[in-house]
């Protein structure tokens, strides 16, 4: 008899712990550090801008809008994927390849996560259900890029530059070009580390059709693009900063940014790439949360009230 058919309980018992943890690994659940926090920028920013003070329960709705959507976007990346990921040494040992998910419960988790925010953005306003259609899409179209386009990155970064622009209307209901400023900022961030991420794939890419700016160009010319993307990040986000009249906290905060990139950019080179995972996770964790901290101190001192 199968694993599979050992582990599949009778209809109506309840799901194994154990298979929510799998999906929750699988998934990668902690790393939506890298984006929510400059969700909440644009969130407390609106706020400050519009009333003056934190509306608790929007906060609570745009966390799990955010959570859910991405939840999704990486459950259906890996589904798209998992034939992929099989023919990768590094990604062989992904829950779908293994087995440890079944195709079906990722599907499962994927669709309670897309009900979950579809639900939150009901709950925001109409203008952001109205919208929330067009988050999903990029989410599904990203993983399909490898296959069809060289950078693929570029449309990572769209799928999650929708964040803080949603995030701002969740809470004014109206658009804003200073939340897409912002947004557009986040996309070319992520995008810029998305192709430092793929240069440890090349051979793989290569041998298997898998499109890419490190497999198409080199480890090289990724690397500079990515310095690229990331000096064109701290130019949008200081406009940002002017555009919603940012004091000297938010200042100090891309100053850390800045000091960071340098940092994360001095870890990887085209012969180097041993220290890969903590340009890719432990940096640009880091960004996200100081620039955060940074913005939070900074709309408190301009009288943000709770």
């Amino acid at each position: 008899m199968s694993t599979e058919a050992e582990v599949t309980p009778s209809p109506g018992s309840p799901q194994p712990p154990g298979r929510v943890r799998a999906f929750l690994r699988l998934v990668l659940i902690e790393h939506s550090v890298f984006a929510l926090p400059f969700a909440y920028i644009a969130t407390l920013t609106a706020m400050f801008l519009h009333g003056g003070s934190v509306r608790w329960w929007t906060l609570v709705l745009v966390t799990v809008a955010m959570v859910s959507l991405r939840t999704f976007a990486m459950a259906a990346n890996r589904i798209i994927d998992r034939e992929i990921d099989a023919r990768n040494p590094r990604t062989a040992q992904r829950e779908l390849v293994t087995g440890a998910v079944s195709v079906r419960t990722a599907w499962t988790g994927a669709a309670v996560a897309l009900a979950v925010f579809l639900a939150s953005a009901a709950l925001l306003n109409p203008l952001c259900l109205v919208l929330a259609p067009l988050a999903v899409v990029p989410m599904v179209v990203y993983p399909y890029g490898k296959r069809f386009t060289n950078v693929p990155h570029a449309i990572l970064g769209l799928a999650q530059a929708i964040g803080p622009v949603g995030a701002w209307l969740a809470v004014t209901g109206a658009w804003s070009w200073d939340a897409v400023i912002l947004g557009l900022a986040v996309g070319v961030w992520i995008g810029g580390f998305d192709l430092i991420f793929a240069c440890q794939d090349v051979a793989a890419d290569r041998a298997h059709g898998v499109k890419s700016v490190p497999a198409r160009f080199g480890v090289a010319a990724a690397l500079y693009a990515a310095r690229a993307s990331h000096a064109v990040t701290l130019g949008l986000l200081a406009w940002y900063a002017l555009a919603t009249d940012a004091g000297g906290f938010f200042w100090a905060g891309l100053a850390i940014v800045a000091a960071a990139f340098v940092y994360e950019h001095s870890l990887v080179g085209p012969d180097d790439l041993s220290r890969l995972n903590r340009a890719f996770f432990t940096v640009n964790g880091f960004i996200g949360i100081a620039l955060f901290t940074c913005a939070l101190a900074d709309l408190a001192v301009r009288g943000l009230r709770g």
